[in-house]
Protein backbone atom coordinates (compact mmCIF):
# COMPACT_ATOMS: atom_id res chain seq x y z
CA UNK A 1 0.00 0.00 0.00
CA UNK A 2 1.15 3.46 -0.53
CA UNK A 3 1.77 5.95 2.58
CA UNK A 4 -0.85 7.28 4.55
CA UNK A 5 0.45 10.89 3.23
CA UNK A 6 0.33 10.08 -0.30
CA UNK A 7 -2.42 11.84 -2.19
CA UNK A 8 -6.10 10.46 -2.74
CA UNK A 9 -4.77 9.67 -6.36
CA UNK A 10 -1.84 7.97 -5.74
CA UNK A 11 -3.57 5.83 -2.52
CA UNK A 12 -5.96 4.52 -5.43
CA UNK A 13 -3.47 4.02 -8.42
CA UNK A 14 -4.97 6.30 -10.33
CA UNK A 15 -3.69 9.24 -12.75
CA UNK A 16 -4.60 12.77 -11.15
CA UNK A 17 -7.50 13.39 -13.37
CA UNK A 18 -11.02 14.46 -13.60
CA UNK A 19 -12.61 11.73 -15.40
CA UNK A 20 -12.57 8.82 -13.48
CA UNK A 21 -14.73 5.26 -13.90
CA UNK A 22 -16.30 5.17 -10.62
CA UNK A 23 -17.01 1.42 -10.93
CA UNK A 24 -13.42 0.96 -10.85
CA UNK A 25 -12.78 3.09 -7.65
CA UNK A 26 -15.39 1.60 -5.69
CA UNK A 27 -13.51 -1.68 -6.77
CA UNK A 28 -9.68 -0.27 -5.44
CA UNK A 29 -11.61 1.08 -2.69
CA UNK A 30 -13.06 -2.29 -1.57
CA UNK A 31 -9.89 -4.14 -2.43
CA UNK A 32 -7.79 -1.63 0.03
CA UNK A 33 -10.41 -1.64 2.55
CA UNK A 34 -9.89 -5.67 2.38
CA UNK A 35 -6.20 -4.98 3.02
CA UNK A 36 -6.78 -2.45 5.73
CA UNK A 37 -9.38 -4.04 7.71
CA UNK A 38 -8.37 -4.14 11.60
CA UNK A 39 -9.82 -7.61 12.22
CA UNK A 40 -7.23 -8.93 9.57
CA UNK A 41 -4.67 -7.16 12.11
CA UNK A 42 -5.46 -9.03 15.23
CA UNK A 43 -3.00 -11.30 16.13
CA UNK A 44 -0.28 -8.26 15.29
CA UNK A 45 -1.59 -6.30 18.17
CA UNK A 46 -3.31 -3.45 19.48
CA UNK A 47 -0.77 -0.50 17.69
CA UNK A 48 -1.04 -2.66 14.35
CA UNK A 49 -4.92 -2.50 14.86
CA UNK A 50 -4.99 1.19 15.10
CA UNK A 51 -2.52 1.69 12.06
CA UNK A 52 -5.21 -0.45 10.69
CA UNK A 53 -8.22 1.77 11.06
CA UNK A 54 -6.03 4.95 10.38
CA UNK A 55 -5.47 3.50 7.40
CA UNK A 56 -9.50 2.14 6.86
CA UNK A 57 -10.39 6.07 7.68
CA UNK A 58 -7.81 7.54 5.07
CA UNK A 59 -9.55 5.37 2.63
CA UNK A 60 -12.53 6.22 2.90
CA UNK A 61 -12.06 10.00 3.31
CA UNK A 62 -9.87 10.04 0.07
CA UNK A 63 -13.04 7.60 -1.48
CA UNK A 64 -15.38 10.14 -0.71
CA UNK A 65 -13.46 12.84 -1.99
CA UNK A 66 -12.66 11.48 -5.52
CA UNK A 67 -16.34 9.77 -6.11
CA UNK A 68 -17.55 13.30 -5.86
CA UNK A 69 -16.82 15.35 -9.22
CA UNK A 70 -16.95 18.65 -7.38
CA UNK A 71 -14.65 17.48 -4.29
CA UNK A 72 -12.52 15.89 -6.83
CA UNK A 73 -11.84 18.67 -8.90
CA UNK A 74 -11.09 21.13 -6.04
CA UNK A 75 -8.81 18.37 -4.68
CA UNK A 76 -7.11 18.33 -8.12
CA UNK A 77 -6.98 21.85 -7.50
CA UNK A 78 -5.45 21.89 -4.48
CA UNK A 79 -3.00 19.09 -5.84
CA UNK A 80 -1.94 21.81 -8.22
CA UNK A 81 -1.25 24.78 -5.60
CA UNK A 82 -4.88 26.49 -6.62
CA UNK A 83 -7.10 26.35 -3.91
CA UNK A 84 -10.23 26.69 -4.76
CA UNK A 85 -11.62 28.71 -1.65
CA UNK A 86 -15.23 29.16 -2.56
CA UNK A 87 -15.81 30.71 0.99
CA UNK A 88 -13.14 33.45 0.48
CA UNK A 89 -13.42 33.83 -3.40
CA UNK A 90 -16.69 34.45 -4.60
CA UNK A 91 -15.56 36.43 -7.33
CA UNK A 92 -17.21 35.51 -11.11
CA UNK A 93 -17.71 36.93 -14.62
CA UNK A 94 -20.87 38.81 -15.04
CA UNK A 95 -22.86 37.13 -17.07
CA UNK A 96 -22.50 34.24 -14.60
CA UNK A 97 -23.78 36.22 -12.00
CA UNK A 98 -26.77 37.49 -13.92
CA UNK A 99 -27.82 34.11 -15.25
CA UNK A 100 -28.00 33.37 -11.43
CA UNK A 101 -30.20 36.25 -10.59
CA UNK A 102 -32.46 35.25 -13.54
CA UNK A 103 -32.57 31.52 -12.21
CA UNK A 104 -33.18 32.48 -8.38
CA UNK A 105 -35.93 35.18 -10.01
CA UNK A 106 -37.41 32.22 -11.64
CA UNK A 107 -37.10 30.23 -8.85
CA UNK A 108 -39.30 32.44 -6.79
CA UNK A 109 -41.76 33.50 -9.31
CA UNK A 110 -42.14 29.35 -10.61
CA UNK A 111 -46.30 29.00 -9.38
CA UNK A 112 -46.51 24.94 -10.18
CA UNK A 113 -44.26 21.92 -10.13
CA UNK A 114 -44.18 22.28 -14.21
CA UNK A 115 -42.45 25.55 -14.38
CA UNK A 116 -40.20 24.41 -11.72
CA UNK A 117 -39.51 21.19 -13.60
CA UNK A 118 -38.45 23.44 -16.62
CA UNK A 119 -36.50 25.67 -14.78
CA UNK A 120 -34.62 22.41 -13.26
CA UNK A 121 -34.03 21.44 -16.83
CA UNK A 122 -32.22 24.48 -18.24
CA UNK A 123 -29.89 24.37 -15.00
CA UNK A 124 -29.13 21.17 -15.21
CA UNK A 125 -27.76 21.65 -18.74
CA UNK A 126 -25.84 24.46 -17.64
CA UNK A 127 -24.58 22.06 -15.01
CA UNK A 128 -23.74 18.96 -17.65
CA UNK A 129 -21.80 21.86 -19.47
CA UNK A 130 -19.89 23.23 -16.80
CA UNK A 131 -19.17 19.76 -15.93
CA UNK A 132 -17.47 19.13 -18.94
CA UNK A 133 -15.58 22.69 -19.11
CA UNK A 134 -14.11 21.08 -16.02
CA UNK A 135 -13.29 17.95 -17.26
CA UNK A 136 -11.48 19.63 -20.56
CA UNK A 137 -9.57 22.36 -17.83
CA UNK A 138 -8.14 19.39 -15.97
CA UNK A 139 -7.85 16.12 -18.33
CA UNK A 140 -7.14 18.67 -21.54
CA UNK A 141 -5.75 21.72 -20.67
CA UNK A 142 -4.30 21.67 -16.93
CA UNK A 143 -5.13 24.42 -16.26
CA UNK A 144 -6.07 24.66 -12.56
CA UNK A 145 -7.13 28.15 -12.17
CA UNK A 146 -10.17 27.54 -15.19
CA UNK A 147 -10.45 24.54 -13.07
CA UNK A 148 -11.01 26.45 -9.53
CA UNK A 149 -13.54 28.99 -11.50
CA UNK A 150 -15.39 25.73 -12.67
CA UNK A 151 -15.83 24.67 -9.39
CA UNK A 152 -16.93 27.47 -7.50
CA UNK A 153 -19.60 28.34 -10.72
CA UNK A 154 -20.41 24.70 -9.88
CA UNK A 155 -20.77 25.13 -6.44
CA UNK A 156 -23.22 28.13 -6.84
CA UNK A 157 -25.48 26.04 -9.72
CA UNK A 158 -25.25 22.98 -6.62
CA UNK A 159 -26.76 25.52 -3.83
CA UNK A 160 -29.36 26.46 -6.78
CA UNK A 161 -30.36 23.05 -7.36
CA UNK A 162 -30.84 22.20 -3.88
CA UNK A 163 -33.30 25.12 -3.05
CA UNK A 164 -34.93 23.88 -6.45
CA UNK A 165 -35.57 20.22 -5.33
CA UNK A 166 -36.62 21.54 -1.96
CA UNK A 167 -39.19 23.63 -3.90
CA UNK A 168 -40.41 20.52 -5.91
CA UNK A 169 -40.62 18.41 -2.71
CA UNK A 170 -42.63 21.02 -0.85
CA UNK A 171 -45.06 21.14 -4.41
CA UNK A 172 -45.29 17.52 -3.97
CA UNK A 173 -46.35 17.22 -0.42
CA UNK A 174 -49.46 16.20 0.72
CA UNK A 175 -49.88 19.28 2.84
CA UNK A 176 -49.44 21.28 -0.54
CA UNK A 177 -52.51 20.09 -2.09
Amino acid sequence: MASLQADDFALFGLPRRFALDVAELDERRKALQRLAHPDRHVAAGSAAQRLAMQWSVRINEAWQRLRDPLRRAAYWCELHGVPVQAELNVAMPAAFLQQQMQWREALEEAGDAAALQALQHDIERERQARLQALARAIDENADPHAAAGEVRALMFIERLLDSLQARLDQAASPKAH
